[in-house]
């Protein structure tokens, strides 16, 4: 007898019984009803989490080498060399602290669960224990077997099914959903601001040296400053677009209630949603307060209890569609 997880091994690799009940065909639309997501928690909100993805694994280390690049710029090409101190502090400290806030988001984001579904658990004994109701619908993902609580879908690239899935960003190496959608706003935000705030040092550093001589605005060679002036430019004004874009669109699927993935597959409306600021105070963790703008709110460095969940013991369930009480 399979155990669980070698079940779902063979089913992510297309060697397992993974047909549809021939139930779910017979079930009328307002039939299905989908169990709460809380019912079926996360493996661990508050472990570390790192999806092992080439391509996201890059893009991340990109990102970091990007904002690394402004800094240098910044630093010595722009503030050093001044000669008004008072100028060099106040955007030195401005543009450091941001820039800092931006790159813990980016970790916040890239290492927090995004709302893993456990995997594995889609057994006849797991779901028993539920205790749901009879006429009750559970929905079971064939690639990862598990049991989807509503509005969860499965990410190709975690393997795993998330919970408000909103997209896969490669640039965070990580899925944007329920746990760390509020970190991926603050990283699109800082990092928005720290692009424009650059933007503006260049364009004034660039009025300073043409009424002064290029030797003395910058401690690199004129042609030097000028392309690391050019590329910090272009650097940010892209990221401030595209940051911008993604912000905006971000605050826009909180305050709907209603992810992007939920959007491009044409499933709104199939739950109650919330009011615009309840969603927001839900998604960014308490009332309005300036731990919203915090990426290391909730975070702790005591180790409490391992909130680990065992894989149910059991054969996995062969139907996607499952009807309560099971047969």
């Amino acid at each position: 007898m399979k155990s669980p997880v070698h079940r779902c091994r063979d089913v992510e690799h297309g060697r397992g019984q993974s047909g549809t009940g021939t139930v779910s065909t017979f079930l009328q639309a307002e039939q299905r009803i989908p169990i709460s997501k809380d019912v079926i928690t996360s493996s661990s909100a508050s472990a570390m989490w790192f999806i092992r993805d080439t391509c996201g694994i890059v893009c991340a280390v990109i990102t970091w080498m990007l904002v690394l690049y402004a800094e240098f710029v910044v630093l010595f090409v722009m503030l050093l060399p001044s000669k008004n101190l008072t100028y060099s502090i106040v955007n030195g400290t401005l543009f450091n602290t941001l820039a800092f806030l931006a790159l813990a988001s980016h970790l916040r984001a890239m290492c927090t669960d995004p709302g893993a579904v456990p995997k594995g658990n889609a057994t006849k004994e797991y779901i028993e224990s539920l205790q749901l109701k009879p006429g009750q619908v559970v929905y079971k993902c064939p690639k990862c077997c598990s049991i989807k609580p509503d509005r969860a879908h499965h990410c190709s690239v975690c393997k795993r099914c998330i919970r408000k899935m909103d997209h896969h960003c490669p640039w965070v190496n990580n899925c944007v959903g329920e746990n760390n959608q509020k970190y991926f706003v603050l990283f699109t935000m800082y990092i928005a601001l720290v692009s424009l705030h650059a933007l503006l040092m260049v364009v004034f550093h660039f009025l300073y040296c043409f009424e002064d001589d290029w030797t003395k605005c910058s401690s690199f060679s004129p042609p030097a400053t000028v392309i690391l002036l050019i590329l910090l430019c272009f650097e940010g004004l892209l990221f401030l677009i595209f940051t911008s874009v993604m912000f905006g669109t971000q605050v826009h699927s909180i305050c709907t209630d209603e992810t992007g993935i939920e959007r491009l597959k044409g499933e709104t409306g199939k739950w109650g949603k919330v009011p615009c600021w309840e969603a927001m105070r839900t998604a960014f963790g308490g009332p309005l307060s300036l731990s919203w703008c915090s990426p290391f709110s909730g975070l702790s460095c005591r180790r409490g209890p391992p909130d680990h969940v065992p894989v149910p013991q059991g054969d996995i369930v062969e139907e996607d569609v499952i009807t309560i009480p099971l047969d």
